[in-house]
């Protein structure tokens, strides 16, 4: 296996250290320091995650989940199979399972008739579970058959930790979805959506002479935030997902399991502020940038260029970057013919809390070596002993 040194990397604005080879890390302290369970925080504008604990075991998500309802109903807007404006019917189902219980709702009357602009905003601002009903009967016919669209599009869109049982959240034991999911599901509103995902911001919403306040603790309180959604079950504990943009950097929280709203109050205000000034996204190298040189083997050339086959870059903590370094890896020296565009080698970066690994791709063809080379090397073999 070839290792290669990289040059420095200072002029990229980090201090990596350069390594020959990996070497065996000790475990790095975690630098979140938090009660709350299964920790997400990812970076919008990237979509790499800058921090995880947990965040890939699937959780019971509660109200969390309503952003997945959300979604079904935005692709619906856009597909024009519904407006704004059309009015949808309050079954008794929707009023008994969401007006009349305990959980949050927007006072909706039986067999009254609801513009679709108004359901998504006691969705959105305050989690009214009579609203989800409503929108899944009247689109899908049924919470099931909606539930259904709910897990086929999570497939489509890779979610592999969730399934979806209703649509608002509510207990069930197969309604599971991950920390690590829940962001994706937000960075993909966020961006697909932005016409929907604004009322995340909006601090009330009035409907049949109530007027109700978002319990996002974020809003108002933590710059630059605009979102998202809070959850609470007796089986979930408390936990939110919340979205902040400050000087065009988005950046996405979720955790779960805390023990009273006071408790995840504080939190999400901490955790956002760390997500948002405590992690950084360091730009290393462009798509199609030389990263290195690989060694080839009888080859029309003796080393060929490795080229980044996407953009290279590292999210961490910033007390992470001190102790970082990059390497290149391939199996080498590599056998000739090699064509343009083949990943032949990967970059290695590690560091306290890092490992991340890219693709490299050969920067041109190499062809094999011309007879004449190719005995010239075979008598240096023979004369070296080798």
């Amino acid at each position: 296996m070839g290792v290669t040194r990289l040059p420095s990397l200072a002029a990229l604005g980090l201090c990596l250290l350069l390594a020959a080879a990996p070497a065996v890390r000790a475990q790095a302290p975690d630098p979140v320091v938090s009660a709350a369970q299964h920790i997400a925080i990812l970076d919008h504008g990237t979509g790499q995650m800058l921090y995880c604990r947990d965040c890939d075991v699937a959780m019971p998500p509660a109200s969390m989940s309503k952003l997945m309802t959300m979604l079904i109903v935005a692709d619906q807007l856009r597909a024009k199979k519904i407006t704004l404006d059309t009015q949808l019917p309050v079954s008794e189902n929707a009023w008994r399972h969401g007006a009349q219980s305990d959980g949050s709702h927007m006072f909706l009357d039986i067999n009254s008739r609801v513009r679709v602009e108004d359901l998504i905003k006691g969705v959105v601002i305050v989690s009214a579970n009579d609203a989800c009903i409503v929108l899944a009967e009247g689109i899908a016919g049924s919470e099931t058959a909606f539930v259904a669209l709910m897990n086929q599009r999570a497939r489509e869109i890779g979610l592999s930790s969730a399934q979806f049982r209703n649509v608002t959240g509510l207990p069930d034991p197969d309604h599971i979805i991950s920390s690590r999911d829940l962001a994706r599901v937000t960075s993909l509103l966020i961006r697909d959506y932005p016409e929907l995902y604004r009322h995340y911001a909006e601090r009330s919403f009035t409907y049949n002479g109530k007027t109700q306040e978002n319990r996002n603790p974020l809003l108002g309180r933590v710059e630059g935030a605009d979102g998202v959604k809070t959850g609470h079950t007796s089986v979930s504990g408390y936990g939110l997902i919340g979205s902040a943009q400050v000087n065009d950097q988005r950046r996405i929280i979720v955790f779960n399991g805390l023990p009273s709203m006071a408790a995840r109050s504080a939190e999400a205000q901490r955790l956002m502020r760390a997500a948002l000034f405590d992690f950084t996204v360091t730009s290393l190298f462009a798509k199609d940038a030389v990263v290195g040189q690989a060694d080839v083997w009888l080859g029309s050339r003796s080393q060929v260029p490795l080229v980044a086959t996407h953009d290279v870059s590292v999210a961490a903590h910033r007390s992470a970057y001190a102790g970082m370094t990059a390497h290149i890896v391939y199996e080498g020296p590599l056998q000739a013919p090699i064509k343009k565009g083949a990943v032949i080698a990967r970059l290695v970066i590690e560091g306290p809390g890092v490992h991340e690994e890219f693709p490299l791709a050969a920067g041109v063809k190499v062809g094999r070596a011309n007879p004449f080379a190719r005995a010239v090397f075979g008598l240096q073999q023979i004369l070296g002993g080798g």
